[in-house]
């Protein structure tokens, strides 16, 4: 019965559920479960809860996450939980479900796209002196060569690559003609776009020369700078999962670096011998400073004074038919084994050992745990005082632990069976017992559904040595059995210490990497304050433009101000709905104006002039653009006037209004008396 319901079932009736169903459920097993069997069940929910995020991603972008090193995957899903406010797993996993924004968000967390020009620069130095001249040497009548950039992120070691080789034939000046086609891909397809325009910010003055810069990028519109198009059409950016797609085939060099540090030691035993495969005879392998071909020694091999540059061996292909997105015999998600519940696990297991073995056995998953135990497994493993541990490294009398730790990594890394021989076990009220003790990864040909990637280790009676003459006392007897024993006991430790320094080696590369990607933050925000100071500068500059323009609007309205008072002549100025725009001292003499009558009709302003025809003259004047001059009589005051009407013109030519003007004349001269 399952412990949820066991702990219902024993808990007082009257208890009442004030919370969530499912937080009622978490106090009941912390209340009635035992503490090493309840952090147990929480582990195992916590393994579910991340095989649910992982299948949930893949749904939503095609990206599978399950062979990256969980201390990464890790590291970027608890920033995520943090941001969101969750405290659990499976809480964050049931918020994914229900929002997609957040998968694509913790989908952009999970990539990483730390990338600069001309990363390593003797890296580069040593390309550009040595393994470039060679290929080109390797074909002498000229051509195309082809090289593959994996994770590009935003195309910085792509158009790295891309110039290097320019440089390369500008320094050699061969006679042939040579050109580079290079295939940069990466999954994130936001930054295939950011590469494919070749921009970029003032942040790569401190990763190129000057001389790069002025050769082979121009000034962009935003301050930054802009790759030449003659470089950006030598490269084809392109989205593409490395893990699943198919490869670009028949290269001269393949840069694929600071990659592998994020991706399983499965999934390096996948992607190497791709690169194999894709390679030319005698192509280059340009890695990152963190990576290796590991084990593959007969794929790969180092060139002379470069690190992290390797050159193609012929090699049969290691490649199986399809190239799988899973490496061949990686232990399956938890839910596989899980799918047809304990009963068909076992029959499955029961079949397996009736088939191939009749002693004791157990299977075992990739970090010890037993999953099953057949037989009686009396003499080989005892239960310790304490807390509940299931693994078999604990489980074991102390006598077997060496012997099975090193059978155990030799099972690893073999592809068959192995078989250790006459292991002597003893224990406390125990007979000592000499055992035949073997171990075999189940293979996915060879294994019923489920069972592919486990271990299976098997107990068997050592068969009796035929009886000898003793050739030595007893005591030449002990010390050689103890002798034995310290040897097998010096090379587990042995193989332990190069495994924690494996281990420490994997710590180190992802620390790099952290501090990779801290670098590029603050680079980011480095560039972002220098933006904001740009913009500031620029707000001020316009804002002091803006003031020097407004004081010489104000000096010229006063000079126009002036000019026109000083012909002491009556001007009014309108607009073309006869609204009153502006007006001299002089004219007030003449229309009773006031300065709150700017903007009024004409029409509502009382003239002192006989003037009855006033309004139909601007009226003509606006409508037929001619000058219009009459003869007007101030009969309060006596004066004479010379009334004059134009159109106002602005200096686009535009009439805009008409201008009115009064200027004082003298009396007509009156006619002969007969």
């Amino acid at each position: 019965m399952p412990f949820a319901q066991q702990a219902k079932m024993t808990k007082p009736s009257d208890t009442k559920l004030s919370a969530s169903a499912a937080t009622a459920a978490d106090v009941a097993l912390r209340a009635y479960v035992p503490a090493p069997l309840l952090e147990g069940l929480e582990a195992v929910q916590e393994q579910e809860s991340l095989q649910q995020l992982f299948e949930l991603l893949q749904q939503r972008t095609g990206a599978s996450f399950f062979d990256y090193k969980p201390n990464t995957v890790m590291r970027r899903i608890e920033r995520r939980m943090k941001l969101r406010q969750f405290d659990t797993l499976a809480r964050y996993v049931a918020y994914l479900h229900a929002n997609q924004g957040e998968v694509e968000l913790l989908f952009k967390e999970m990539l990483i796209g730390v990338t600069r020009f001309f990363r390593d620069p003797d890296v580069w130095e040593h390309l550009k002196q040595v393994a470039i001249p060679r290929l080109l040497a390797d074909h002498p009548d000229g051509g195309t060569l082809r090289a593959w950039v994996p994770a590009c992120s935003t195309g910085e070691e792509a158009y790295s690559l891309a110039i290097l080789f320019r440089e390369v034939l500008d320094q050699l000046r061969p006679k042939a003609i040579y050109t580079l086609q290079i295939f940069a891909t990466d999954l994130d397809a936001d930054a295939i776009g950011r590469a494919r325009k070749g921009q970029f910010g003032a942040a790569i003055e401190s990763e190129l020369s000057k001389e790069r810069l002025l050769r082979y990028f121009v000034a962009a519109d935003h301050g930054g700078y802009r790759i030449l198009k003659s470089v950006r059409n030598t490269i084809v950016f392109a989205q593409q999962n490395v893990i699943s797609d198919p490869p670009f085939t028949r290269l001269d060099l393949l840069c694929c670096r600071n990659l592998l540090i994020y991706f399983n030691p499965r999934l390096h035993e996948q992607l190497i011998p791709l690169f194999h495969y894709a390679l030319n005879p005698g192509g280059l392998l340009m890695f990152g400073r963190a990576d290796t071909p590991g084990r593959f020694t007969e794929l790969f091999e180092p060139m002379a004074g470069a690190s992290r540059i390797y050159q193609r061996l012929d090699a049969p292909p290691r490649l199986p038919n399809g190239f799988p997105t899973r490496v061949r015999g990686a232990p399956p998600p938890l839910a596989e084994l899980r799918a047809d519940g304990g009963a068909n696990l076992q029959r499955q297991v029961e079949r397996l050992l009736l088939a191939r073995h009749t002693p004791a056995a157990l299977l075992l998953n990739a970090r010890g745990d037993v999953l099953h135990i057949h037989g009686r497994t009396g003499a080989s493993l005892e239960a310790a005082a304490g807390k509940v541990n299931w693994n078999i490294h604990a489980l074991a009398r102390p006598s077997l632990r060496a012997e099975l730790a090193t059978l155990l990594r030799r099972a690893g890394a073999a592809s068959g069976p192995v078989l250790l021989r006459g292991v002597r076990a003893s224990g406390d009220g125990v007979p000592a017992q000499t055992l035949d003790i073997g171990a075999e990864v189940l293979g996915e040909d060879d294994a019923p559904g489920g069972l592919a990637g486990l271990t299976l280790l098997t107990f068997a009676d050592a068969a009796p040595l035929p009886q000898r003459e003793p050739a030595a006392t007893p005591r030449l007897q002990a010390l050689a059995s103890e002798l034995e024993s310290t040897r097998r006991e010096l090379a587990s430790v042995h193989e332990q210490v190069r495994a924690s320094r494996q281990a420490l080696e994997g710590s180190q590369d992802e620390l790099r990497a952290a501090n990779e990607e801290l670098q590029s933050a603050k680079e980011e925000l480095s560039t972002s304050k220098e933006e904001m100071e740009a913009l500031n500068e620029e707000l001020c500059s316009v804002n002091d433009e803006l003031h020097i323009k407004l004081r010489t609007l104000s000096r010229l309205n006063d000079d126009l101000k002036n000019l026109l008072n000083s012909t002491d002549i009556a001007t009014v100025f309108l607009d073309s709905a006869l609204r009153i725009r502006r007006y001299t001292t002089e004219a007030t003499r003449i229309f009773r104006l006031i300065a709150s009558d700017l903007e009024r009709p004409l029409s509502d302003i009382v003239c002192e002039l006989e003037y009855p025809t006033l309004l139909d003259d601007v009226g003509t004047v606006l409508h037929t653009l001619q000058t219009c001059e009459r003869r007007v009589w101030d009969g309060e005051r006596r004066r004479h006037f010379t009334a004059r009407i134009l159109p106002y013109r602005t200096v686009e030519n535009v009439v805009d209004g008409v201008v009115l003007t009064f200027i004082r004349s003298s009396p007509p001269a009156l006619a002969a008396q007969p």
